[in-house]
């Protein structure tokens, strides 16, 4: 009975060890996958600071802008409801419109800056 008990320990202390090394196994290729994953994801960053740090784009951000508002306004020309002609007789009693009342702003600020004013 001793000798079963003892090789009964025996297997049990075999099946820990070998279940110890296989964790080891999976623990070792587990870290080594997270690394070169590491690994990876810092050289994506590396190449993401790159593109960011590039030359500056400003220039033709400011373009591509000014060229959008240009096709508007020629959309805006072509399918609008009114003739060319009336398109740009309003365009111009707004643009007096607004020249008048600039001019009267300033007029009125230029007469209370010199006490000028109802004299």
């Amino acid at each position: 009975m001793n000798n079963l008990i003892q090789s009964i320990l025996k297997t049990a202390v075999y099946f820990l060890d070998q279940t110890n090394q296989v964790a080891s196994d999976v623990r070792d290729r587990v870290s080594d996958t997270v690394d070169r994953a590491s690994d990876r994801m810092s050289d994506l960053r590396s190449q993401a600071e790159d593109l960011y740090e590039g030359e500056d784009h400003t220039f033709r951000n400011v373009m591509t802008f000014v060229a959008g508002v240009g096709v508007g306004v020629g959309a805006a020309i072509l399918f609008a409801p009114a003739s060319g002609q009336e398109i740009r007789n309003s365009i111009g009693e707004k643009v007096q419109d607004i020249g008048d009342r600039v001019r009267g702003r300033f007029s009125s600020e230029a007469r209370n800056a010199t006490g000028t004013e109802g004299i």
